[in-house]
């Protein structure tokens, strides 16, 4: 059977430790901070980082990684053995990243299945997990994408934030939107729809908004078998609180996994501002 590589991007949330075990190659999108351009990660872009700059009004963008980037690696997987690539994506609604992968593949010296998850974050990273499983089961580059699109369709990605401002700025929302939100003082809980941030509802505190978070996050799971992620930006207290809520009510949905908590990555960070929770419901396979 072909040996299938599997590739993402660092708005997958996917930790070093989990690409390197479960061997995901992930490729870096990029932060433009003031007038420097650096790639998303810990040698990088941090977090951290971004969310200082946002506080200091230093002007923030991201950028995708360029087609030739993403080649280069499909190239590389290629000399290294691979006779497929399976390069799954953040939404590309939200992020030309897919469309790279679609031109690189045109040139690639390997076969390759670009995949646009429809989702981002640790939705896109539970998608990207799905294949990596499929393959591990004796499953083919086609079994893998069909099992990667499953799970992102069915994810449920729900997250607030202190403001819609950010995400006004990158165009992820309308300015309407954003005006609205900031008028009535309120902290917005958005979700991924259809591959793009939508509105769910909107709440007068942010106490509220976590309560929230934890019914819809409870409603997702259904009763159901799941794997869950809360993500944050600057905000670890309110995440923890979400973590331990979510880890007793879904105790037997969880079947005695760990609920994933990490901090945003800076690309997605960039667009949602310090203060944003968010969870991600995947129902396993």
């Amino acid at each position: 059977m072909a040996r299938t590589a599997i590739v993402t991007d660092s708005t997958a949330c996917l930790s070093p430790e989990v690409a390197q075990a479960r061997g995901i190659t992930v490729v870096p999108l990029q932060v433009i901070i003031g007038a420097k351009v650096y790639d998303e990660g810990a040698q990088g872009a941090t977090p951290e980082l971004v969310a200082q700059a946002l506080r200091d009004f230093v002007p923030v963008s991201t950028s995708r990684p360029a087609p030739t980037a993403l080649l280069e690696v499909y190239d590389r997987l290629a000399s290294e053995g691979a006779e497929a690539v399976l390069s799954i994506h953040i939404s590309g609604e939200m992020s030309g990243t897919y469309e790279s992968a679609q031109l690189a593949a045109r040139q690639a010296s390997v076969r390759v299945l670009p995949l646009d998850s429809r989702q981002v974050g640790a939705a896109t990273g539970f998608a990207v997990l799905a294949a990596a499983d499929a393959l591990d089961a004796g499953g083919g580059p086609t079994d893998a994408a069909e099992a990667a699109r499953v799970r992102a369709e069915a994810t449920r990605s729900y997250f607030y934030v202190d403001t819609l401002e950010y995400l006004r700025r990158g165009g992820r929302i309308g300015a309407g939107a954003a005006l609205l939100g900031g008028a009535l003082s309120v902290k917005p809980l958005l979700e991924i729809r259809d591959g793009k941030v939508a509105t769910l509802e909107r709440v007068r505190t942010s106490g509220r908004a976590l309560s929230r978070l934890e019914e819809l996050a409870v409603q997702a799971a259904a009763g159901g078998p799941v794997d869950v992620c809360v993500a944050h930006l600057a905000n670890p207290e309110r995440a923890a609180q979400l973590v331990e809520r979510l880890s007793d009510r879904l105790g037997p949905s969880l079947g005695g996994r760990e609920i994933w908590c990490t901090e945003l990555g800076a690309v997605l960070g960039a667009h949602v501002g310090p203060g944003m929770v968010a969870a991600a419901v995947a129902p396993r396979l």
